[in-house]
């Protein structure tokens, strides 16, 4: 029993599609060559099967009881091989289907890792998961269709070897028959792949669309818009219906096609044998072989096109999959180091002092998020960590030191347990304390499994503010250097806010923290306010004093309210 997937995908060839199906088929090149060994023999035995059975038709009209016996062992002989190369043929095929399609799954993901938020910058969330749907799948099935595809070509070969030497006529007429029928049946593939390709462009799109609504809805509701997006998602969804159609009409002729055409051959080749044999140029053993012959064809001619067809598609989608792993991280790190200290923000003049529970205060949300994302290095900057640039500190330091904490964060599926100590670090009694601290022992509580409960997608089963308060517990136990947290209570309610403000206060005694937030319940348990306007610092100092010497301070916070 192999296991998959690999340890290590390796690092694959970016040069072109061609060159990482290549890649891909190298990495697995042992299993690879074992089907293929496996499918040609597959294929051969039942190329054998026709002459056998003319043999022994032959027999039969020569009453050679001896003769009769020995083909019907070699028959069944071919019949026992058959079946077993085939269970070895099916069973590599799918090992390569999944080595290849896994292989592909685990670079993908690694270089969503790496690339973060650069990744929806740069690709639409409908075209990641028509990476995820279906290229992937055809890239698996690409090394899947090599051992039935190559085995395929041998057996074609074989027969028209068989039939030349025994009919020169009938041999030539199925060499340059074959090929023919391919020849006839690849005008098709172009306008398939075409259709096929837009469908997978729409869906793409559609998904997107999908994504967008599901992530808005509640605004959408809000502002009575959910309606109209529904229509227009009921509109795409009915282009990429159409679209399904039309590939699926070019389907339904190339599946046409590939009956007719070998009927047509097997007909000419019946015809002209059959001729052969009323004026005696061949016994009747050798016509049935000839008939059985251009039936056998039918398999391996349809295989062909199979692969030129699996084998365009994982062109397409190694294409795909190159586009993505070709992306760089828009944030590169250095080799510099940092005894940490001071973090601070020259474009905005913010500056957190080490050991201390700072807020940023601005009437402009965005303001915030943006001074939150060059202090955590997911935007450039000239910010400084202590001595040194965060720009020359490995990048892998900067994500273990200065956690950014904000409400894009997701909850993922498992045990929650896992879901909360990121690390694998902590005890109960720590976990319990995080979620004391964010107001979230409750949560679990409710739970019937409690800490091993198991979390759904996106933990879907819990409120905005469940969530909210989780991420921020997952955040706490996380006991990063530097935590910068962005609105962590906008979805709770206000006396939640106030037990949690006290305790964030009292859980980060003594290490950094930055809350970006305009709530007055944060604010007045914070060491020191920073208030920002237009991108850059106003005034900073207590809560408490900043409401009495700065109005514009006062009025963000209060919201104008006297």
């Amino acid at each position: 029993m192999r296991s998959l997937p690999e340890a290590d995908p390796g690092l694959p060839d970016l040069r072109g599609p061609l060159r990482f199906l290549w890649w891909n088929a190298r990495r697995q090149g042992g299993p690879l060559l074992v089907g293929i060994g496996y499918a040609i023999l597959w294929w051969l035995v039942q190329a054998l099967m026709p002459a056998a059975l003319g043999q022994g038709i032959e027999a039969v009209t020569a009453k050679d009881t001896g003769a009769l016996l020995l083909w019907s062992a070699v028959l069944l002989g071919l019949g026992l091989v058959q079946a077993l190369a085939g269970i070895m043929r099916h069973r590599m095929a799918v090992y390569n289907w999944l080595a290849a399609a896994y292989r592909t799954v685990q670079l993908t993901t690694r270089q969503s890792a790496r690339l973060g938020a650069t990744l929806p910058k740069r690709l639409s969330t409908g075209e990641v998961v028509s990476v995820g749907n279906s290229d992937i799948a055809h890239i698996g099935s690409s090394m899947d269709i090599l051992l039935r595809g190559t085995g395929a070509v041998v057996a074609i070969v074989t027969v028209t070897v068989i039939l030349i030497s025994t009919s020169l006529p009938l041999g030539l007429l199925v060499l340059f028959g074959v090929p023919l029928m391919a020849v006839a049946v690849g005008p098709l593939l172009r306008p398939l792949h075409r259709r096929q390709r837009h469908q997978r462009e729409l869906t793409g799109e559609l998904s997107t669309r999908a994504a967008d609504i599901v992530a808005g809805l509640r605004v959408l509701r809000g502002i009575g818009g959910e309606q109209v997006f529904s229509e227009r998602y009921r509109d795409e969804s009915q282009r990429v219906r159409h679209a399904g159609v039309r590939v699926a009409t070019i389907e339904s002729v190339l599946e046409g096609a590939q009956i007719v055409l070998p009927g047509l051959l097997i007909a000419v080749v019946t015809g002209v044998g059959a001729s052969f044999a009323v004026a005696g140029q061949i016994p009747t053993g050798q016509l049935v072989a000839f008939y059985l012959y251009a039936v056998f064809l039918i398999g391996p001619m349809r295989t062909l096109t199979e692969a030129a067809d699996k084998l365009t598609k994982g062109h397409v989608a190694a294409g795909r999959v190159i586009r993505i792993l070709s992306i760089d991280p828009e944030m590169a790190g250095g080799s510099g180091q940092s005894k940490g200290g001071v973090l601070r923000d020259p474009a905005s003049g913010v500056t957190v002092r080490p050991g201390t529970l700072t807020a940023v205060a601005s009437g402009v949300p965005d303001e915030a998020i943006a001074i939150a994302d060059r202090l955590g290095r997911y935007a450039d900057g000239d910010v400084t960590f202590g001595d040194a640039e965060l720009s020359t500190l490995p990048l892998a330091e900067v994500r273990s030191r200065i956690l950014v904490a904000d409400n894009g964060a997701r909850l993922f599926n498992g045990r929650l347990r896992d879901e909360l100590d990121i690390r694998g670090e902590a005890t109960d009694d720590e976990i319990w304390q995080a979620l004391d601290t964010a107001c979230a022992t409750d949560i679990v509580e409710a739970l019937p499994d409690g800490l091993d409960a198991e979390v759904s997608e996106a933990g879907r089963e819990f409120s905005g503010g469940q969530q909210q308060r989780l991420r921020l517990a997952r955040a706490l136990l996380a006991d990063p250097e530097v935590l910068i947290l962005v609105e962590p209570t906008s979805a709770v309610d206000a006396h939640s806010e106030a037990r949690i403000a006290e305790r964030l206060a009292k859980a980060r005694a003594g290490r950094t923290t930055l809350v970006c937030t305009t709530s007055p319940l944060v604010l007045d348990h914070t060491d020191h306010v920073i208030h920002v306007h237009d991108g850059r610092v106003r005034a900073e100092g207590p809560h408490r004093r900043l409401l009495d010497s700065s109005p514009d301070y006062a009025a963000t916070v209060t919201r104008g309210e006297d």
